[in-house]
């Protein structure tokens, strides 16, 4: 192509507006994608199956994503970023401590109770999916759960240092604790169709937090009305 149409305005836009529409498009095929997977699991996840659920044709999401495990890694990168939106970004306005691992942990409970994925929790539900099975896709996997966890603890730990927990306190075994409430009640509120497990798992997790020395002033994310 020559120097003359690379520059060529008419050219540019059009340029332009095929890579937005490639972007909206891959868009909405993804968010098709969490959700199918969130149910299903990544393996579940085909070429085929999302064209059914996202109402594209199969060609164009091949074209997309080239191979199932280039769909398989864009849907957990999506995923990650509507996570990380949804419960840590949200939880950034409070301050290191616990005050902001209160509200990390209101928002992972809203996250799964209010489905923003059908699934409950996107990574609860594709890390039993992956777990046995090196490569790629287990590995990005890890990596979100592995930040998630860790985030988690790195706010126990400033909690530590700031004296808003008890010296004593594992920061470590507290940040395992609380994530597996959270994790408990996902996996039994989508067993059971009941809400209820998302109530008992903050009450839970108020209480752990109240017995590692944080004040109740700090702790506002997790106030929930007492389990008769």
């Amino acid at each position: 192509m020559s120097e003359s149409l690379l520059h060529d305005p008419a050219t540019a836009a059009a340029a332009d507006g095929r890579r937005l529409r490639g972007d909206a498009s891959r868009r909405t095929v993804l968010e098709s994608a969490t959700d199918l997977a969130s149910v299903d699991g990544l393996d579940g996840l085909t070429i085929g199956r999302l064209a059914v659920a996202s109402g594209r044709g199969k060609s164009s999401i091949a074209t997309l994503f080239q191979s199932k495990e280039g769909l398989q890694l864009a849907t957990i990168a999506a995923a990650r970023d509507i996570f990380t939106e949804r419960i840590v970004e949200r939880a950034r306005s409070e301050p290191r401590g616990v005050r902001r691992l209160s509200a990390l942990l209101r928002n992972a409970l809203d996250y799964s109770r209010d489905r923003v994925f059908t699934g409950g929790c996107f990574f609860a539900a594709t890390a039993a999916d992956v777990d046995s099975k090196p490569g790629p896709v287990r590995d990005a996997v890890r990596a979100a759960l592995a930040d998630w966890y860790g985030y988690i603890e790195a706010q126990a730990r400033h909690a530590i240092s700031a004296s808003e927990l008890a010296e004593g306190t594992d920061p470590e075994l507290l940040a395992f604790e609380l994530a597996a409430l959270n994790e408990a009640a996902n996996s039994r509120s989508l067993l059971l169709q009941d809400a209820r497990p998302y109530e008992l798992a903050a009450r839970a997790m108020h209480e752990r937090l109240r017995s590692a020395g944080a004040a109740a002033d700090l702790l506002t994310g997790l106030v929930v009305d007492p389990v008769c």
